[in-house]
């Protein structure tokens, strides 16, 4: 965009006057204020003090104007800018400038006079602040959320606050390799983390980032090899060599070796059928079985690879149903350990339906309320299913249903079915979750290469993009930011292309190439539904600088969220829980403060906190919703206003 043009797009809108007369405006106060020496910044920095002696004003003024004009588009001789050109406006909007200023012009505007390859001007900066912890500014966060894990070189106390300042919004602890005494420090290192919400200056957690545990799930794996004893030996198959596989307990004693296996599955001679794959190492060694012994629990297979394998590798059995259970028994001991520290949301790994994610829910429960003796009030954990297996994906509907969120674990769900289905999985699943409005994670590789190098790969940033137009509420990084050299650049840059995403498919949706499905069941009434559904169209409509919704269990912001509005969703909340329980959601932004006001009182204290964290600027549209039980005729009243920020 041409840095003249981009610079009439700031600051809240005031009038309508035609395109010609707004860039006349600009061009004199950029004229009064030109100096001897031209801002090399400057949009008319090629105007320079020489060039400008002994010429009248409004020639040069006509000059300015009829070169960002020739810049921007097509306009009639008569002066006023074509309405094709504007959003069908009949011209722009001028409005102030000053430091406070971020201006978004309405989306019928943008999308109409988008240019091809519309970049920005590097030379022009922009007063909104993208990071958590800087001061002033407007304060534009991505809509898109960001879940991190987090490991040894990023959970020290002097890199998890550049993490968070980054934009992680929730915390991966991957149980699948960390220890009660590491989850122990990640988490007590997040809560001293600074957040966008300490420029509140309240007590309590000051960055409302939620904690995620990932729980390893009911694993196959193989036995420990022979002569092990320091678990850095190895074993080396031959391509076209027999293997056989055992189940018993002997078996386990004896060790594994090159000819003889240890899988720890004592159903596994009953699951698999002869020509079925198994897939060792997350698919590093292949084998085709070949024979099966039911009686001794024994399979014998051919190796289609030459490879190495180690001790305690995973084993998959694609396109085959396995009966185990939703958690092991490690499992349990870790969500115990997590249900004491309070944690936000359990990643169920390996659910294979919808009664196992009942029964992960069912045993926090128990935990929770019995165990622990918690007040039934305090919201358990939520259920976040990750759909990585052959009996997921034939179940999703129910697990859907079941579960409180999805995600879509790509690693192992591309060894269990054909790697190149896996996208379209993807595509599927996210659209499935966006029609119920559920939120849905996309995990695995996104920036893997960043784990080594400073900068991704142009097929990473695709991915990650892509992600956002299918819909995805959150992405995630793994290794990346767990152990990788780079874990606040990865955290940066996931963010920025976030970011980017976001702008594009809001002013290019055709070009994006987005048909997202729209929300049309959440289980609510008929006429919360409607409310919400009409409040994002408002804020469309009144180009809304962020849509304030007040809650006491964090409800309404969900289905706020489901619509997928453009604009932030600020969540006022009673307490940090139900605050960090809605980081999950697309947009939603949680406030802590309601709590001890009167429900008329909430919206004003909303909007300036709101204001306080540089979300809301004076002369901002603002949407509020909120329920209230205001009527003796009525259990609930919802209602939805549009106001100005004073």
């Amino acid at each position: 965009m041409n840095s003249a043009a981009s610079l009439l797009l700031r600051g809240p809108a005031r009038r309508a006057v035609s395109f010609p007369s707004c860039v006349r405006t600009v061009a004199r106060r950029a004229l009064s204020t030109t100096s001897t020496t031209p801002d090399p910044a400057s949009p008319f920095r090629q105007l320079s003090s020489t060039a400008l002696a002994g010429t009248h004003e409004d020639d040069i003024v006509g000059s300015i104007e009829r070169q960002v004009l020739s810049d921007w588009g097509s306009v009639r001789r008569d002066g006023v800018g074509d309405p094709a050109d504007v959003g069908g406006t009949g011209g722009l909007r001028s409005v102030p400038t000053g430091p406070d200023s971020c201006y978004v012009s309405p989306l019928s505007e943008r999308r109409a006079r988008r240019r091809a390859f519309d970049l920005p001007d590097p030379a022009v900066g922009s007063p909104c602040v993208a990071n958590e912890t800087s001061p002033g500014g407007r304060w534009t966060p991505p809509l898109s959320k960001i879940v991190a894990t987090i490991g040894p070189t990023s959970e020290t106390a002097d890199v998890l606050p550049f993490v968070v300042g980054e934009g992680m919004r929730i915390m991966r602890l991957n149980f699948s390799h960390a220890t009660f005494e590491e989850a122990e420090l990640r988490i007590k290192n997040l809560r001293k983390c600074q957040g966008r919400s300490s420029l509140l200056k309240r007590s309590g957690d000051q960055n409302l980032r939620a904690v995620l545990l990932d729980t390893r799930g009911p694993e196959i794996r193989t036995g420990k090899l022979v002569g092990d004893e320091d678990g850095k030996k190895s074993i080396e198959f031959e391509m076209g060599q027999r293997i056989t596989l055992h189940t018993s307990d002997a078996a386990a004693e004896a060790g594994s070796t090159a000819r003889d296996l240890y899988i720890d599955y004592p159903n596994l001679a009953q699951t698999i059928r002869i020509g079925s794959k198994v897939l060792l190492d997350d698919g590093a060694v292949a084998l085709t079985v070949h024979d099966i012994d039911t009686a001794a629990g024994s399979v014998e297979c051919v190796i289609d690879n030459t490879a190495e394998l180690r001790s305690r590798a995973g084993v998959n059995l694609p396109g085959c149903v396995t009966d185990l259970p939703p958690m092991s028994e490690k499992d349990k001991v870790d969500i115990r350990y997590g249900l004491s520290r309070d944690i936000d949301y359990i990643a169920a790994s390996f659910v294979q339906d919808e009664e196992g994610v009942r029964e992960i829910r069912a045993f926090c429960a128990h935990v929770l309320y019995e165990e622990m003796g918690m007040d039934a009030s305090h919201p358990l954990p939520l259920i976040i299913a990750k759909i990585e297996s052959v009996a997921a994906l034939r179940n999703f509907e129910g697990i859907l249903e079941a579960a409180d969120g999805i995600m879509v674990a790509r690693g192992d769900l591309g060894v269990e079915i054909p790697i190149q289905q896996v996208t379209n999985a993807q595509k599927e699943m996210v659209a499935r979750c966006n029609a119920v409005g559920k939120p849905v994670i996309v995990a695995t590789q996104m920036l893997e290469s960043m784990a080594k190098n400073p900068r991704p790969t142009r097929a990473e940033v695709a991915d990650v993009t892509n992600a956002i137009y299918d819909g995805a509420d959150a992405v995630m990084t793994s290794g990346e930011t767990a152990k990788g050299k780079y874990p606040v650049a990865t955290i940066k840059m996931m963010n920025e292309i976030i970011r980017g995403a976001e702008s594009f498919e809001r002013d290019a949706p055709y070009l994006a190439n987005i048909r997202r499905t729209q929300c049309s069941s959440f289980g609510v009434s008929q006429s919360t539904t409607a409310v919400c559904k009409a409040a994002v169209a408002a804020a469309e409509e009144q180009n809304a600088a962020a849509i304030i919704v007040m809650t006491t269990h964090g409800k309404i912001p969900r289905i706020v969220a489901a619509h997928r509005p453009h604009c932030p969703i600020v969540a006022f909340c009673p307490n940090y829980k139900v605050g960090r329980q809605l980081q999950i959601h697309r947009g939603v932004h949680p406030i802590v403060g309601s709590k001890g006001l009167e429900p008329h009182e909430r919206p004003a204290a909303a909007v300036s906190d709101a204001k306080e964290m540089g979300v809301l600027r004076s002369g901002d549209n603002v949407v509020v919703v909120m329920a209230d039980k205001s009527s003796v005729y009525t259990d609930q009243f919802i209602s939805m206003r549009i106001a100005t920020v004073s």
